[in-house]
C-alpha cells in the first residue's frame, strides 16, 4: 500500500510537468497562486547574459538596475531556491572582493549591472553611503548559502575569509562598534574633514542602522542584533573549520552584544525594545524590531513573544513586511505567516513589486510552510509542515545540497521525500508533538524528540535517501 502510494506521489510531483525549476502546489489554492506569482516575479529580476557585471538579479530600489548588500543578504536563499546560484555567487564575491582599508573596511553598499559602485551611493572611497549592519548581514548570508548549497567556498575561499576576518576585527574597531562603546561612540567616526551635515556622503558614510529616516542617531537596535549574529556566524564558521578555541572566543564576544541588548534596549513600560538611541542620549521607537528576529537575537521568550505580537499588529513598509512571513513561520505564528504572504501577493497591495517581496515569499513557502532546511556542515535535509489543519502541500525539483528533492506533506503526520537528483542525502522528517515511533516505508522505527525554544515538542527520524530514492514516513 505504501509503495503504491509512494509511486503515485512520485508521479504527481516529478513526472507530470516538464522540468521548469522548483514548483509548489497545495490544497490551499490561494497559497499556490501566491507562490506562482512570487516565482515568476522574482525570476523577472534576473539580469541579462550580456550584462558587464556578470550574473546578477535586481536587489535594490528599482529601476537602478543594481544590487545592494542588505537586499542580496535577504534575497539570497530565495535565489538559491529558484536556481540563481551563479547570481548569488557573483554578487557576494563582488562584495567580498571590494572590502578595503581606504573605505574603513566597508565594501560597496550597492553595485550596478555595469559592474560599478552605484553612483547614487558612491563618489569615492571617502564619499559614499553605507549602512553598518551590512558586513554582518553578508557574512550571515554566505553561511546560510554554504549550508543550503553545500558550496563550502562561501566560507573557505580566501576572498570570503578575508571579508570575514576584516568584518569581525578592524571593521568593528574602525567604526567604534565594541559592545561597551555602542552608546558612547562618536556619531561619525570616519567622516571626511571638514564634516558637512547637509552633504549626504558625509552624513551617511557609516549609518548605524538600516533605518535611514531617523536624524541624529548614534546607533540602532538592528545594528546591535547584526553584530551579535555576525560574531555568532563567525564562531560557527571557525567551529566548522575545527578552530574550536577561537570559536569560543567569538561566542563570548557575541554574547556581550546580546547582554547589552537585553540590559540597555528593553523598555518595561512599553513592553518592547527601543529601536534607536540618539546622539543627545535619548531612546526612541520605530522601525527595527524586524531585524531582532532576522538576526535571531532574542533568547528571552517572553520578550520575543511581545516583539512578535507587536510586529504582527502594525502595518510596516514593504521592505520590512517582506521579511515577516518566513519569520512568523519560524516562530510558530503559522496563520499570521499565511495571511502576510497573501497580503504581499495581492495585486492590490502597493509596492508588491519591490524585489525583496517576491524572494521573501518564495523563502517563506519553502523554508517556512514546508519547513525545508539544511543542518549546516552536513548532508541532512529536514522537513516540517507548518500548516494548521489537515491540508496537504508539495514541492518538486527543489535544488539543495547539489541535488534536487521533491517533498509532499499529507496532513500533519505523513510526509514523502524523493531524491530526484544525483547525490545522496539524509532526510530528517520532523513532526509536531510527541510521537514514540514512525513507520518508515512500511517498517517501524523509533523517533527522537527535541524541544523548540517555545517548549514545543518536535519528533523526528533520520533516514538516508540515495539518488533516485524515495521514502514515506508516517508519525504514529
Amino acid at each position: 500500500m505504501l509503495r503504491s502510494l509512494s509511486t503515485a506521489l512520485f508521479s504527481v510531483l516529478c513526472l507530470t510537468v516538464p522540468a521548469q525549476g522548483v514548483r509548489f502546489g497545495s490544497s490551499d489554492t490561494a497559497m499556490t497562486r501566491a507562490f506562482h506569482w512570487a516565482k515568476e516575479q522574482a525570476l523577472h529580476y534576473k539580469g541579462k547574459p550580456g550584462d558587464p557585471v556578470g550574473p546578477w538579479y535586481e536587489s535594490a530600489l528599482p529601476p537602478r538596475n543594481a544590487f545592494c548588500m542588505r537586499d542580496v543578504s535577504h534575497q539570497s536563499v530565495g535565489g538559491a531556491i529558484l536556481g540563481l546560484d551563479a547570481e548569488n555567487k557573483n554578487m557576494l564575491t563582488l562584495f567580498a572582493r571590494n572590502i578595503s582599508g581606504t573605505k574603513d573596511w566597508c565594501t560597496y553598499w550597492e553595485m550596478n549591472k555595469m559592474g560599478l559602485p552605484a553612483p547614487d551611493d558612491y563618489r569615492s572611497d571617502r564619499e559614499f553611503w553605507y549602512n553598518l549592519d551590512a558586513n554582518f548581514d553578508v557574512l550571515s548570508a554566505t553561511w546560510r548559502l554554504a549550508a543550503w548549497t553545500g558550496d563550502s567556498s562561501y566560507i573557505c575561499d580566501p576572498l570570503f575569509r578575508n571579508f570575514q576576518e576584516k568584518s569581525v576585527g578592524p571593521y568593528i574597531d574602525s567604526w567604534v562598534l565594541q559592545a561597551d562603546s555602542l552608546l558612547t561612540r562618536p556619531a561619525h567616526p570616519n567622516a571626511p574633514v571638514p564634516y558637512v551635515e547637509s552633504e549626504k556622503f558625509d552624513r551617511c558614510r557609516g549609518l548605524p542602522s538600516y533605518s535611514e529616516g531617523i536624524p541624529n542617531m548614534k546607533v540602532g537596535v538592528d545594528l546591535v542584533a547584526a553584530l551579535y549574529r555576525g560574531l555568532m556566524t563567525y564562531a560557527d564558521i571557525l567551529r566548522q573549520r575545527g578552530q574550536t578555541a577561537d570559536a569560543e572566543k567569538y561566542l563570548l564576544k557575541a554574547e556581550r552584544y546580546r547582554t547589552r541588548l537585553e540590559a540597555d534596549w528593553w523598555d518595561d513600560s512599553l513592553g518592547r525594545y527601543h529601536t534607536w538611541y540618539s546622539n543627545d542620549g535619548r531612546f526612541g521607537s520605530g522601525e527595527g524590531e524586524t531585524f531582532l528576529l532576522w538576526f535571531d537575537a532574542l533568547h528571552d521568550t517572553a520578550r520575543a513573544r511581545r516583539t512578535i505580537d507587536h510586529l504582527a499588529s502594525v502595518k510596516w513598509n514593504m521592505e520590512n513586511t517582506s521579511y515577516l512571513p518566513f519569520l512568523f513561520y519560524r516562530e510558530g505564528y503559522w496563520d499570521t505567516a499565511r495571511q502576510t504572504i497573501l497580503y504581499l501577493a495581492d495585486p492590490r497591495t502597493p509596492r508588491r513589486e519591490y524585489p525583496e517581496v517576491s524572494f521573501g515569499v518564495v523563502q517563506a513557502v519553502v523554508m517556512g510552510l514546508m519547513g525545508v532546511n539544511v543542518l549546516p556542515g552536513t548532508r541532512t535535509v529536514s522537513t516540517f509542515y507548518r500548516h494548521s489543519g489537515d491540508g496537504d502541500a508539495w514541492l518538486a525539483d527543489l535544488p539543495v545540497l547539489g541535488t534536487k528533492i521533491s517533498v509532499r506533506h499529507i496532513g500533519s503526520q505523513k510526509s514523502a521525500f524523493f531524491n530526484t537528483g544525483s547525490k545522496a542525502v539524509i532526510w530528517r522528517a520532523e513532526f509536531s508533538g510527541m510521537h514514540a515511533s514512525a513507520t518508515v516505508s512500511g517498517r517501524a522505527r523509533p523517533m527522537q524528540q527535541q524541544q523548540d525554544k517555545w517548549g514545543h515538542t518536535v519528533s523526528y527520524v533520520e533516514v538516508p535517501v540515495r539518488a533516485g530514492g524515495h521514502i514515506i514516513v508516517v508519525a504514529n
